[in-house]
């Protein structure tokens, strides 16, 4: 670099002082050649890549994340059916929810930004699945796990875990196990309970449905059986023993014989009139009662039925 100066002067009339101005000149040159071009002046340095996540420790966050989910989901695979499992169920759906907080907040390498939002969504999905699984305790209930085994938020868990996976981020959790939708059934007039006490009546069903039944006669809070009729087809139930009856019956698919109800599809009702039998001597003989009932939604039928909750129909 040359550093040139110039000197500009001037001769005032008037008062005879002279001026001089001295202005510094630059200029860039190679070799102490002052004469070249100007160069261009040198660029700012790059600033420097601002750091990503440590992958080891985005391990460690999916690890301590997802470590409280994993042990609640191993505590549904090991509930029994009924209510354990049910609360097993909804202290899963909460971790869940948690597990998916902490992933939507966490620092995450580049390369796992997408799979970790994809975990986060599923698990919410999965918190949903868990609860709407354990809401039903009744007797015509869905399994929990049949439930889950048709549900979104497993399935979709599962996928965003072996993305994750895949990329060298590892998803430890263990979902609990399902099963597929039963179609338990008994055979055409197996008696599902039977107390009777002896007699002649005779009692025959004829179930016109599309649906399996089971029919119960009941004499105040004592159930005298309970019998069990595939749709299509017809039974008859011997040695009923004299009196009045209320006639339950209830229908569906797939019988739970824990339960004694269907599981599916299910409706609870009892025939408006009572069933009565009698046994009377007559001359040459006896009399007893023979009765026949229809299972089925006809016009002109001469026998009405009502609707009854669940609760209501006899074990």
């Amino acid at each position: 670099m040359s550093d040139i100066r110039a000197r500009i002067s001037g001769r005032a009339t008037a008062a005879g002082v002279v001026l001089a101005l001295a202005v510094p000149l630059t200029a860039c040159g190679s070799g102490g050649d002052s004469g070249g071009p100007e160069s261009p002046a040198a660029a700012s340095p790059t600033p420097s890549p601002t750091p990503t996540v440590d992958p080891a420790a985005y391990r460690g966050t999916l690890d301590s994340t997802l470590g409280p989910l994993d042990k609640a989901l191993r505590a549904v695979d090991r509930a029994s059916e009924g209510r354990a499992l049910n609360q097993a169920l909804g202290t899963a759906a909460t971790a869940a929810a948690t597990a998916a907080g902490g992933l939507e907040t966490a620092g995450t390498p580049e390369d796992a930004e997408t799979g970790n939002a994809a975990l986060a969504a599923s698990l919410r999905d999965l918190s949903r699945s868990l609860a709407e699984a354990g809401g039903g305790e009744g007797r015509c209930a869905l399994s929990p796990r049949v439930e889950l085994g048709s549900a979104d938020g497993p399935r979709r868990v599962s996928e965003a875990s072996t993305t994750l996976t895949g990329l060298g981020y590892p998803v430890r959790l263990k979902l609990p196990r399902t099963e597929q939708p039963k179609h338990r059934r008994l055979g055409n007039g197996a008696l599902v309970k039977d107390a009777r006490s002896g007699g002649l009546g005779r009692l025959t069903v004829k179930n016109g449905t599309d649906s399996d039944a089971v029919v119960s006669l009941t004499r105040g809070k004592r159930t005298a059986f309970t019998v069990y009729i595939r749709k299509g087809a017809s039974t008859t139930v011997r040695r009923v023993g004299d009196g009045s009856y209320t006639v339950y019956f209830t229908s569906g698919s797939d019988w739970s014989s824990a339960k004694k109800s269907f599981t599916r599809d299910c409706a609870f009702e009892k025939f408006d009139d009572t069933a009565d039998f009698k046994t009377v001597e007559v001359s040459g003989g006896t009399q007893y009662t023979v009765l026949t009932f229809s299972l089925a939604k006809s016009i002109g039928g001469n026998a009405t039925t009502s609707e009854v909750p669940e609760s209501e129909f006899p074990s």
